[in-house]
């Protein structure tokens, strides 16, 4: 008779797990529809955006954070289509979509937001999740409170909506400059900004300076590998992409604006939170706790505000898709088919 000792036995099981966890993640690969690129025109601007997946299932509208695009969402997509609709932008000026010049194209959130909602009205979005993240969140807000009715549930990752999470070093200049665009050596003695004017040399740098460091390779890449525990498992796909787009002549000034119009966000705070109370939409919060843009203080305040809320910060920086992007996936599939009607029932 054929017999297995106990440590045997626990192998063969182990074995038999992942062959099945093998099995079912292939086959939703295999059955996930292929990613249409596409473009719609709003405003004469040409909007570029991703999407995948049987529109008659939930929707996901996924909105990108700076100083990427699109891009950021690439896996994810592919990883969810199988069981949803996703749908992912690029801004003016971001990714593939137009980039106009600033004194052709009124680079606000406001005007951005406006643009996104003109974007779901065209290519025929009714009800939808909203990924917010970085810049997302405060476009997906304006988004959510002047159509509540359309937001089904939330997915935050390392986006805010409190000032706690811009209580830190980094922001101190960003929060000058929109006080005074020609403002010098305004918030940047502190720790985080010593080491910039340090590496240029700039005892005194103008703000304006300080702000434009953000745009160059060095601080791209910081933002993909900071706070990750292996640098070795963030691809430089990501800032290969982002750099060129950075570096086209005439986007530094559309990302300087869009520095100064952050400053619009704060003084929203307090619409979006009671949005939040109101409406209570089902939230996830999938979070790179080692963020120093947009640190875990951001995070923790959504408790506040929210009783639908599940909560996972994760062991990673910014751009926590780059490093857990099936761990979010897996929680984003778990949340949604608990909070949303059956992806099969709705098809």
């Amino acid at each position: 008779m054929f017999k297995l000792n106990i440590n045997e036995g626990i192998s063969l099981l182990i074995i038999c797990v992942l062959g099945i966890a093998f099995v079912d993640s292939a086959a939703r690969a295999e059955n996930a529809p292929g990613v249409a690129y596409r473009t719609v025109m709003i405003e004469d601007v040409e909007i570029f955006y991703r999407e995948a997946g049987d529109p008659a299932r939930p929707t996901i509208l996924l909105l990108h954070g700076f100083p990427t695009s699109s891009h950021m969402f690439r896996d994810l997509i592919t990883e969810l289509a199988d069981e949803y609709h996703l749908v992912a932008p690029d801004y003016p000026g971001y990714g593939y979509s137009s980039m106009p010049g600033v004194d052709e194209f009124d680079y606000t959130f406001d005007n951005v937001a406006s643009i996104m909602e003109q974007f779901v009205d065209k290519i025929g979005l009714q009800r939808f999740s909203l990924y917010l993240m970085d810049y997302g969140a405060p476009i997906g807000f304006r988004i959510a409170t002047n159509q509540p009715e359309r937001i089904e549930t939330l997915i935050v990752q390392n986006g805010n909506a409190y000032v706690e999470g811009i209580n830190n070093d980094f922001w101190e200049p960003i929060k000058e400059y929109w006080k005074d665009r020609d403002a010098v050596n305004k918030g940047l003695d502190n720790p985080w900004w010593t080491n910039v004017k340090a590496a240029y040399k700039q005892p005194n740098m103008s703000n304006d300076d300080a702000l434009r460091f953000l745009l160059t390779l060095g601080a791209t890449k910081w933002q993909y590998t900071n706070g990750v525990s292996d640098v070795e498992s963030v691809s430089p796909d990501t800032w290969g992409h982002v750099q060129p787009l950075l570096d086209r002549e005439g986007n530094a000034d559309i990302q300087l604006q869009m520095f100064y119009s952050y400053g619009s966000n704060p003084p929203l705070y307090s619409d979006w939170q009671s949005y939040l109370r109101e409406f209570q939409p089902p939230t996830l919060i999938v979070w790179g706790e080692h963020d120093e843009i947009f640190p875990a203080a951001g995070a923790e305040p959504y408790k506040r505000d929210l009783k639908n809320l599940e909560y996972h910060l994760l062991d990673t920086g910014h751009f926590a898709l780059e490093t857990h992007g099936q761990e979010i996936a897996d929680l984003m599939r778990d949340f949604l088919n608990r909070r949303l009607q059956s992806p099969v029932a709705a098809n």
